[in-house]
């Protein structure tokens, strides 16, 4: 998943760089190209890396849902 995710991260980056390559140099032809990198940065690497960040985890650890009423913690002397 970790070289997936870098070899998505390359793809995005080389479309955009691309992108702005042919924009310097032709009339516009490279927009097409920085949007499609955008694309696939926001729609497929980000829910990506976010799910392999996440898996496996507690997210009840990371909820705010006690944060008015705290429980009260135990003191062991």
């Amino acid at each position: 998943m970790k070289t997936g995710l870098r070899l998505i991260l390359f793809f995005a980056m080389g479309l955009i760089v691309y992108g702005y390559y042919l924009n310097s140099s032709a009339t516009g032809a490279g927009e097409k190209f920085i949007g499609i990198g955008v694309l696939v940065f926001a729609f497929i690497l980000m829910p990506l890396f976010i799910y392999h960040r996440y898996k496996n985890k507690d997210l009840r650890n990371y909820s705010l849902k006690d944060f008015a009423n705290p429980p009260d913690k135990k003191k062991e002397d």
